[in-house]
């Protein structure tokens, strides 16, 4: 039996992950489980899901990927601020690696995110930096990340 892990690197099955909150089961507990989840959704082209987790002052009144030509593949968390289960206000940064065209993509963004009512909400983000990963041949994990975090390859993008 083949597993479906979550896309959010969790390491749980969708089902008993991202899959909860999408469906409506549930709702997230913290910020970083809601960044978890609506990155799931938009590899996921759930855009009702991400409207409804997109804080109501500030979200758009639609959105349309169908002329997006993107392949979210994974997501990193790097860290987070506050926004646990006894939080109002959170802070989650990540970096979620997507393919267009066949070529790999990062976006690296600062994301924040409020508590209402006992659910959280995206409010916004500040985008650190999108571009093509360039693969580095013959200089292995000690170069500098291709990314431009300005860390080891090892320590960032390289990191297993």
């Amino acid at each position: 039996m083949q597993e479906n892990f979550c896309l959010c690197g969790s390491g749980i099955e969708y089902d008993q992950c991202c899959g909860m909150f999408h469906s409506g089961d549930k709702s997230p507990t913290t910020a970083e489980t809601l960044m978890r989840s609506r990155f799931t959704a938009y590899a996921l082209d759930k855009t009702d899901y991400i409207l409804a987790t997109w804080d109501a002052s500030v979200h758009p009144e639609k959105m349309d990927f169908s002329n997006e030509n993107l392949d979210w593949q994974r997501l990193e968390i790097i860290s987070t601020k506050k926004g646990g289960t006894k939080d109002n206000k959170g802070i989650v940064e990540f970096k979620a690696f997507y393919l267009n065209s066949g070529e790999e993509y990062m976006l690296h963004e600062i994301s924040r995110f409020t508590k209402s009512n006992g659910r959280w909400f995206y409010v916004d983000g500040v985008v650190k930096k999108v571009g093509k990963i360039i693969h580095q041949s013959n200089q292995g994990k000690n170069a500098p990340c291709s990314c431009g975090s300005g860390k080891k390859f090892k320590r960032c993008c390289g990191a297993e």
